[in-house]
Order: structure tokens, then sequence, then C-alpha cells
């Protein structure tokens, strides 16, 4: 006897309900009017979804506008909308399907003679209906392709970039748009016949993420990935493209870049050097080690950001938007008399300290990296594995492994955790990884044990 159990456990029994399923599922959602919160200066339509025969799946069909959007009072478009909106449900309840020829559909309707008339198919099978008029109201053209309302991939990414400007940081807008107009070049470029942005595939944005990691890296691949997918997240929720497909396509797996901590004797040498040919590169790096800010973090310091009374810093963190650390005492003492300037001035420039300096904070860290290339790097042979951000994981493994002598794992990561600015113990912890700073002591004596 078989139980209910058994017949679910049976594939080809449940493959045959599911079929079944499908087939009863309604094959198009309610059309409905978009009006844009009333405001006139955009476009209204009527939009609706329809299954894909092939997936199984609801589908946004593209809106429609008609003469709507000519008319110029609310009370006048909404009617209009209205109108397409009721021939669009009676339509879709007689059996209209934008994936077939509806010709004879059409045809044999005598209530539908005189709304609309059908043109029949195109050689790709994609149905079309003609304008007509109802009460002097044209009904617009509906079909599966409609290119006349449909945005260019210039307009639409276009759209997108204003959109993202409002949101983004300055840094971070830059290298978005950056990424952006990268891959509408490369559009343009390898697919000239392509106009529309709802007409991009899958297959082209994979082609166009396959060239980034061979003209790059896997890690530079990812990013164009991130924001395309934002885009296209954009576009999606605007209804000008019915998917954001990006979102499918996979991340690849990418080896970080980690700067090496520096040694001891290392250093010694650094600082004794540093001192006789640039203190104030010197003092940039004694705000990375004492106070553990990241090299991007000292470029956006102001002068007002240093609180000599309470003894702390205010900084942009990576995490946050403002955040305090106290100055230690060490730090304190390297600092050069700052009141004679203005709280706006950046605290470190090219020419020394106290200034107005007009680039962003990335070119800044830019600027400061390849300075400390070029004074130090060369200078004493480092590879690509030494930078600016050594001295973070330098002092901060010095500080974990002072900590620990006294107190137990959990209460020397709270403690340290308090001084890095970590917002988790995971975070911390993976940090602390990342960089070997916990290294178990010798174990020479258990190995020994079982000789």
């Amino acid at each position: 006897m078989l139980t209910f159990t058994t017949i679910l456990q049976n594939e080809h029994v449940l493959e045959h309900v599911l079929e079944h399923d499908l087939h009863l599922k309604k094959q198009y959602s309610t059309p409905k009017i978009y009006t844009a919160n009333k405001d006139l200066s955009k476009r209204w339509y009527v939009y609706f979804s329809f299954r894909n025969p092939k997936t199984g799946k609801l589908e946004r069909m593209k809106n429609i506008y008609g003469k709507a959007n000519s008319y110029k009072t609310k009370e006048d478009r909404l009617a209009v909308l209205s109108t397409y909106r009721r021939v669009l449900i009676k339509l879709l309840n007689e059996g209209f399907n934008p994936h077939e020829d509806n010709s004879e559909l059409i045809n044999n309707k005598k209530e539908l003679k005189g709304v609309v008339s059908a043109s029949g198919s195109d050689e790709k099978g994609q149905t079309e209906i003609k304008e007509e008029k109802v009460n002097n109201t044209e009904i617009p053209m509906i079909s599966k392709v409609d290119n006349e309302n449909e945005m260019t991939i210039s307009e639409a990414l276009k759209f997108g970039l204003n959109l993202k400007e409002k949101t983004l940081r300055i840094s971070s807008f830059r290298s978005f748009s950056n990424r952006i107009k990268r891959f509408e070049t490369w559009m343009k470029e390898n697919n000239p016949n392509v106009h529309f942005v709802s007409t991009i595939s899958k297959k082209h944005v994979i082609q166009f993420l396959n060239e980034m990691l061979t003209s790059s890296s896997s890690r530079n691949r990812n990013n164009f990935r991130v924001d395309l997918s934002s885009m296209f997240q954009l576009l999606y929720d605007n209804e000008i493209i019915s998917s954001n497909f990006v979102k499918q396509i996979p991340v690849l797996k990418t080896t970080p870049k980690r700067n090496k901590s520096f040694s001891k004797v290392q250093e010694k040498e650094i600082v004794t050097y540093l001192e006789e040919k640039d203190t104030v590169l010197l003092l940039f790096v004694k705000f990375v080690s004492y106070n553990l800010l990241r090299p991007i973090e000292v470029c956006r310091l102001k002068v007002g950001d240093i609180n000599l009374e309470n003894k702390s810093v205010q900084f942009k963190a990576k995490n946050s938007q403002l955040k305090t650390k106290i100055i230690p005492e060490i730090m304190l003492s390297e600092l050069p008399d700052l009141s004679n300037l203005e709280p706006q001035m950046d605290l470190f420039t090219p020419q020394g300290i106290g200034g107005y300096w007009e680039l962003n904070a990335d070119s800044k860290r830019s600027y400061f990296t390849k300075r400390f290339k070029k004074v130090v790097k060369d200078r004493f042979s480092l590879d690509e594995n030494y930078g600016l951000y050594s001295y973070r994981h330098t002092y901060i493994t010095k500080i974990y492994r002072e900590l620990a002598k006294t107190y137990s794992p959990f209460e020397t990561k709270s403690r340290l955790m308090q001084i890095t600015g970590h917002n988790s113990m995971d975070a911390l912890e993976a940090y602390l990884r990342d960089i070997d700073a916990a290294l178990p002591s010798d174990y020479s004596h258990l190995i020994k044990a079982q000789e």
C-alpha cells in the first residue's frame, strides 16, 4: 500500500504533479496603473506580468504608455490609462498571450472588433495590436517588444548614475561611475547592434566580466560584478528592466593582498632615516602606528579633529560615519603646536602640517602611498608586501601580544577591540588570524614527550 510519504518520495509522481500545478497557475498578473505618485513630469503607464512558457515564471512585460503622457492633467492622463487597462484586462481574460500570434483570437471575438485589430505575427512570432479609437481614446500598441518607449543603454545608465550620485560618497561614486561607463563602452564596441537596455543579456555581462578577469584580476572582476548588479537592481526597482540577472552570476574566489608586519630592526632603521629625511611622513606613520588609524583615515583628518583638551581624535572610519579615539600619550608628545592653525585646515599636506589641500581622500592616500614608496620602500628595497598599512598590522600585533601576557584570551581580545575599533569580536579575530598576531608558545616539549 502506497503511503502519502512514499508518493512524495517518488520523483516521477512529484514531477507530474508540479507540471499539472504549473498549468493551473494564473498566466498573468492583473494590469495596474503606475502614476509616479501623481508626478506629471514623469511617465505614467500600465504594466503587467505574463508567465513565460519556457521558464514557468511570471515575467514583466513592456510598459504600455500609448498617448497618455501627452495629456497635461492628472484626470485626463488617468482616464486614458484606465481605458488602456480595461481593454488589456478584457484581452487577457479572452486569452491574449504576448508569446503567441493572437490574430485568430481577435477575429473570432466580435466584442473586441472595433476596439483592436490584429496585425498578425512578425517573423519572430511576436504579436502586436494596432492602435484604434474607443470613445475618442487611442488604444496603444501592446506587444512583447515595444522599442518606441524603451530606454537605450546610454539613457538607462545615465538615469542610474544620476540617482547613484545622490546616495554614494564622492570617492565611491567615482569608482562606480568609471566601471559603469567602461561597461557601456564595451557594449558599444563589442555589441553595436544592441541598443536598448532591456536587450542586454546575461551572456553579454558574463563576456564583459571574463575580459575584466583576463586583463586584470579576479578581485577587479568581482568589483565590476558588484557595481553592475547594483546598477541593474536600480533599473529593475525603477521598472526599466524586467529582472536583475547579474546577481545570479557567481562571485569568483580571490586571494586578498596582505601587508606584512615590520620587524624590530626594520622599524628602527626606517624611523632613524625618516627623522633625518622626512619628518612629515614620519608623523603620518606614527598616526597609523600609535593611533591605529588606516592611511585613508589619516588623510581625512582636519586640524579641528584633534581635541588636545580631551586627548581625542575624531575621524571618518571605514565602517561608520564618525568615530572617536583617544590619543595616547606617546602620540601626544609627537604632535606639533596646532594652536595657530585654522580648524578646517587639512592636518597633512604635501608641504607640511596644516594647510588647505583641495583633493579627495583617495587621491591624498595615493600621494602618501607613493611618497612612502619613494622615500622608504625604494631606499630599503622593500617589496610590494610592505606599505603604510604594515604599520597598523605591526602595532596591533605588538599590543595584542603584550596584553596576552597578563589577561585571558577573551579579555585580551575584549581590551584590544576597544583600542582597534573593530565592530565585533568575530571581525577582530578574523583580522588577528590574517596578520598572524596570535602565535602559540614553543611546543617542542610536546614533540619530545612522544620520542
